[in-house]
């Protein structure tokens, strides 16, 4: 696996990322050590996850199982050193409780916005030392603001963030869940007070493109790939770049997909036709072809996050590492 830059800041991060949200819910102690072991053999060092994996999964909880396996994974391997670890605050929930309330399936979803913890300097403080001691280590490389939060002003937050700088708590800062206007408003603060600026964006965002007029937040767009393109200092962390194993379903299930609505069109129709083509061609999974075109994108750079809990679906998501898709081959992805 190759090392790419981080923004600029000539810190080398591995080209795939792995995102550790299923382990220690989906995945036990067993599970998870033996995925790490898998990835870190496959030369990557990049891990990715958040002080809230994974309390929708199981109930009663604030989050945190995720940390506390990956501490448990860096206390018997003595490897901490050697993993560029980022980790995420502001969504935790502040009362389960009320988000999942016992004897209820799962979660009601559209009360989680009303339980974020937020992105005030306290509540990020607490957060981030949490999220330090179920890691057990005294800093992480990369921190996020999981959701951007408008009901704090932005100077506090930043404010705080460039003090986590100073005290070694965290080595660079990224933003996650955010608008592109509000990109430029903390670049231009930490500009005017002298903070650091944050290095990293991590949106979902994948092959196939967002449907003409949806609003979301969540999901890069045109303006703000075109602001990546302009910002190399920021490099994409793409979460969900494989849609949560949409292309690889056949091809009549695909539009039936809940996450298929936010890139629903003709133009996705398009797009599916060609990557199965290229697919085809190769004698690959669609999802390997989808890596492969992230990984030959230089401008702006992306860094796809693959979050699974099983040791053989990222085997065989890694043959994408080895694939070398031809210019043709890319400029019809493209084109689609």
């Amino acid at each position: 696996m190759k090392n790419v830059e981080l923004g600029t800041t000539g810190t080398k991060v591995s080209e795939v990322a792995l995102g550790a949200m299923p382990l220690g819910t989906h995945a036990d102690q067993d599970a998870s050590f033996a995925l790490l072991d898998r990835y870190v053999a496959d030369g990557g060092a990049f891990i990715d996850t958040a002080d809230n994996y994974a309390a929708w999964w199981q109930q009663g909880t604030f989050g945190g199982q995720s940390e506390t396996m990956l501490g448990r994974w860096f206390a018997a391997r003595g490897n901490r050193d050697e993993i560029f670890l980022a980790t995420k605050g502001s969504a935790g929930w502040t009362d389960p409780e009320g988000v999942w309330p016992a004897g209820q399936a799962e979660p009601t979803w559209d009360k989680i916005v009303g339980q974020w913890t937020g992105a005030g300097a306290h509540a990020l403080r607490e957060s981030l030392d949490g999220s330090l001691r179920r890691l057990g280590t005294d800093h992480v490389d990369l921190y996020y603001v999981h959701v951007d939060d408008y009901s704090v002003p932005l100077t506090e937050t930043l404010e705080a963030l460039a003090s986590f700088v100073t005290e070694g708590k965290i080595r660079y800062y990224g933003y996650s869940n955010v608008r592109t206007w509000r990109l430029a408003q903390i670049r231009a603060l930490c500009e005017q007070h002298g903070w650091p600026q944050p290095v990293a964006l991590q949106q979902e965002h994948s092959y196939l493109q967002r449907r003409p007029g949806l609003r979301h937040g969540s999901i890069v767009g045109d303006e703000q790939l075109d602001y990546l393109e302009a910002h190399p200092d920021l490099t994409l962390t793409a979460y969900s770049p494989l849609l949560k194993g949409l292309y690889d379903l056949p091809a009549a299930e695909r539009t039936a997909q809940e996450n298929f609505a936010n890139y629903a069109g003709e133009h996705s129709v398009k797009q599916l036709a060609v990557l199965d083509e290229v697919a085809a061609a190769h004698g690959v999974a669609p999802s390997v072809v989808v890596l492969a075109w992230f990984l030959a994108q230089e401008s702006p750079r992306r860094i796809p996050i693959i979050g699974t809990s099983r040791v053989d679906r990222w085997t065989a998501l890694a043959a994408a590492i080895d694939l070398e898709l031809s210019t043709e081959e890319l400029t019809a992805l493209d084109a689609a």
